[in-house]
């Protein structure tokens, strides 16, 4: 049964959602009772537990040590015999690491020419090319030592009249520059701030030390980081502590005011949108409406020339070999394999796996393990060919499909996406993940309606509507396309009204 045949109204044809002919189980619409009768495929099945809505139930016997599979991949192996119209879940279904044999790419695939007919946004241009999607001036703390100060200067201008160009001052408060080592931990986080102060969507900035850290604020002057016009940097110590800090900060901001006021948006191929991609607090009905959904969007805006960027390397786990197949080439293949098994190796340092991903609300909320998890969350990145593979916070400069290494952790990817210079995110979500980010719009598409209506401040889009049988994936991807350049033009999305301003950057070393 496919999901253009679902209606509103459970019945024994639509009670359950059945994702590709080989699935041993289906996903249950709406919660089933025990004794409950079910039709797939013509073959009737007798619900013999309680199944959550979202949760899997037997449609075949599965016998101890046989693959579960759903979207046509193996999620994992029954622990026990499971008798169909049984709840398939963690107490029956054992996680294993698989082995693939790769169908690596044996040819070039090269970077397709945008369609002639190209949609347009209102964004304003900035010298390198890029394009913001917003007009901000940024306060960015060195280190711990100078956050608080930071947050003390943007929320001085809280109530104040800004220009009608200049979207706000934003803070970038954080918990690191110091006590790092020296090497790879620092670089990542000078390599993370220098993104999010050299950012499309950043008019102009300060970078602000207390003085003695190790993350110097020197990094970040004179270095290509940015042009001296659009950025200053300032210290606690030689500004005379967080009073004189905070008030001389204003005076310094006052100057920079004059470039984002002059600054008006202009029609902009979309071509220039870089969209990032994550997921949170995930359901199991992500992977059927929301980010199938997005991925309709991501194809969209690839076909005429723009970015889409996935992340989450623990995230793609399991699903690796789909991506694999997907990319421009071998050497993209290879880089994309390289993250994963860097990344076994950063959690064995710490005796973790890739299944202590899913959370304990991702399991209330159906899905078993991260295998099943990845399934779902790669096809937020459409179908489109993998272009290229960035580490954490490295500039994206490829059009198309994009990966990007970064941690499933939300606020540590979405910062990772920032730096390397997405200008809009669209995160979708089926526990309801509040989150937002200082200077990006973030777009929330609820993976389910009853998610959406519970917390409809929060959301944008409800895609618990193909569930419903109310909308297709292809109308929600255009629908959530539509609101992503009305976005990028200026709209507002959920988490801006709200205020969410979670930034936290990546530390991968000890604390000395």
């Amino acid at each position: 049964m496919g999901l253009l045949e679902i209606t509103k109204l459970p019945t024994a044809e639509n009670a359950v959602i059945h994702l590709h002919p080989s699935d041993n189980i289906a996903i249950a619409r709406v919660a089933l009772s025990a004794g409950q009768e079910l039709r797939v495929n013509g073959r009737a099945v007798t619900v013999e537990d309680p199944v959550p809505a979202g949760h899997k139930v037997a449609l075949t016997a599965i016998g101890a040590g046989e693959h579960i599979v759903r979207y046509g991949q193996v999620m994992g192996r029954a622990r026990i015999r499971i008798e169909p119209g049984r709840h398939v879940h963690t107490h029956n279904v054992a996680f294993e690491e698989l082995s693939f044999a790769y169908d690596f790419p044996v040819g070039e695939v090269s970077i397709p020419r945008p369609s002639q007919d190209v949609p347009v946004f209102l964004g304003y241009p900035r010298e390198d090319g890029r394009v913001g999607t917003r007009n901000y001036i940024a306060v960015v703390a060195a280190s711990n030592c100078a956050a608080h100060t930071a947050e003390l200067i943007a929320a001085s201008f809280d109530g104040e009249t800004l220009p009608p160009n200049v979207d706000g001052v934003a803070a970038f408060p954080h918990g690191e520059g110091c006590g790092h080592t020296i090497g790879p931990d620092t670089e990542q986080l000078q390599r993370t701030l220098a993104g999010v102060l050299n950012h499309p969507n950043v008019a102009a900035a300060i970078i602000l030390g207390l003085g003695c850290e190790v993350n110097q604020i020197d990094h970040y002057l004179g270095q290509g980081t940015a042009t001296t016009d659009r950025l200053v940097g300032m210290t606690l110590q030689s500004s005379g502590g967080t009073r004189a800090t905070v008030e001389a900060a204003r005076k310094v901001i006052a100057g920079l005011m004059d470039r984002p006021a002059a600054e008006k948006r202009v029609e902009t191929p979309a071509s220039k949108i870089v969209l990032g991609l994550n997921c949170g607090g995930s359901d199991s009905f992500s992977g059927i409406t929301a980010n199938p959904a997005l991925g309709v969007c991501c194809d969209q805006l690839a076909a005429v020339g723009g970015t889409a960027v996935l992340a989450e390397t623990t995230e793609i786990f399991g699903a690796e070999h789909l991506l694999v197949r997907r990319a421009r080439n071998r050497q993209v293949a290879e880089k994309l394999l390289g993250f994963i098994a860097g990344y076994k190796t950063y959690l064995k340092r710490f005796g973790g796996s890739f299944d202590d991903n899913p959370s304990p609300g991702n399991k209330e909320g159906g899905l078993t393990n991260i295998l099943e998890k990845s399934l779902g969350a790669v096809a937020k990145a459409g179908t489109s060919p993998l272009m290229d593979v960035v580490d954490y916070a490295e500039r994206i400069a490829s059009p198309g499909f994009v990966f990007m290494n970064t941690p499933g952790y939300d606020p540590v990817s979405l910062t990772g996406l920032a730096a390397g210079g997405v200008n809009v995110i669209a995160f979708t979500t089926g526990r309801g993940s509040a989150i937002g980010f200082p200077t990006i719009p973030v777009i929330k598409i609820a993976s389910n309606s009853a998610i959406y209506r519970r917390m409809r401040d929060n959301m944008d889009i409800n895609a618990g509507r193909i569930a419903d049988g109310d909308g297709t994936i292809v109308e929600v991807g255009r629908e959530i396309f539509d609101l992503l350049l009305r976005v990028a033009s200026g709209e507002k999305t959920s988490s801006e009204r709200l205020g969410h301003k979670e930034f936290v950057p990546w530390r991968i070393g000890p604390v000395l």
